[in-house]
């Protein structure tokens, strides 16, 4: 699933070539693309027709298109597997097309909503004051928001009383972080995934928080992380992140820093990944 620099580099290109354009029409291709949009696909639709795109907005994973002059937003669900690409009027289809919104000028270009698991999704909500999408006014700000509270942080680091990588993905305590950049940063910062939260010190939490901006900033200078043709950008690029990776899917590969081999573990249904020398697990208590 996309994390934030991914959604990121999607949002910079919908900057840029879906800002400030009118929407002429929208055709709804798969009634589970608005699934999320309790009103159905034909009011979806009708209620789009007309609007002006405003500056695409991103809070972590989340990734929304403001409505000029309205308290509205579409709210971009990429899931697994969605894309939201800017092709030619005239390109062919995409097998797994979803959603087209057309435009009332002669850019001559589309927007398109690709997905081929059907887990995403676009649907309209009403903003909160914020300027959020109501239903997620509850994430928290993102390690690259210049208004993020390292200082609350931190306190609510310590306060949940839970082990460190699962507070990294807490969505309600920090945003954007997922998986792989967890894993990256835990790995930079030599700390175990299952190392309680509260043993974490005002500066290693602080540093822990650096290494996820480290990563995340330079996942985001080369386009994010693609190991599959599921994540691309709006012109159908991938990512080149994953060359770069120093834990993520580096079972059994040397450490490198120390040489030992990286470990895997099962863990909530997913994977860790860690150097058993770098990243000592915590000692557990008799």
């Amino acid at each position: 699933m996309p994390e934030l620099p991914e959604v990121e580099v999607v949002r910079r290109g919908l900057e840029r070539w879906v800002a400030g354009r009118t929407v002429e029409s929208v055709e709804v291709l798969h009634p589970r693309a608005v699934r999320r949009h309790p009103a159905g696909g034909a009011d979806f639709a009708a209620r789009l027709g007309g609007q002006t795109i405003g500056v695409p907005q991103r809070r972590g994973k989340y990734l929304w298109l403001p409505l000029e002059g309205r308290d509205l937003s579409v709210l971009g669900h990429l899931g697994m597997s969605g894309q939201l690409l800017v092709q030619p009027e005239d390109a062919p289809d995409e097998k797994h097309l979803r959603i087209r919104v057309r435009f009332d000028d002669d850019a001559g270009t589309e927007l398109r909503f690709v997905d081929q698991r059907t887990f995403g999704g676009l649907s309209l909500h009403e903003n909160t004051r914020d300027g959020l999408p109501d239903v997620i006014a509850h994430i928290a700000r993102d390690p690259l928001d210049p208004l993020f509270d390292e200082g609350a942080y931190h306190l609510a680091l310590r306060a949940k009383r839970t082990t460190v990588k699962r507070a990294l993905l807490d969505q309600s305590l920090i945003s954007g972080v997922g998986n792989i950049y967890a894993d990256e940063a835990l790995w930079r910062a030599r700390l175990h995934y299952e190392r309680p939260t509260l043993t974490l010190t005002r500066p290693r939490s602080a540093e822990l928080l650096g290494h996820v901006r480290d990563v995340m900033n330079a996942a985001l200078d080369v386009g994010g992380t693609s190991f599959d043709s599921l994540y691309v950008n709006v012109n159908g690029e991938s990512g080149y992140f994953d060359r770069s990776l120093d834990a993520y899917g580096r079972e059994d590969e040397p450490c490198r820093r120390c040489g030992t081999p990286m470990r895997r573990r099962p863990w909530m249904n997913r994977s860790s990944y860690f150097c058993p020398r770098c990243q000592r697990p915590p000692r557990v208590s008799s």
